[in-house]
């Protein structure tokens, strides 16, 4: 059984998103069926990882002993 062509390529993917890394950080692409955009928005916030997740979140240390 043959498959049918594909729309969008991963190449085509990977294309857009070097063309969006250059463009700056502000861009992004979005991918809505065999169309990808190229979308400005507002630059991401710069925080820490690890501040994004609530403290109850984060496993707790534990102790172990042999």
């Amino acid at each position: 059984m043959s498959r049918r062509a594909a729309n969008i390529t991963q190449a085509d993917v990977a294309r857009a998103l070097r063309a969006a890394q250059q463009a700056g950080p502000s861009w992004r692409i979005e991918i809505d069926g065999g169309i990808i955009r190229m979308v400005q928005g507002p630059p991401p916030a710069a925080s820490d990882p690890s501040s994004a997740l609530p403290q109850d979140a984060l496993a707790p240390e534990e102790k172990w002993r042999l």
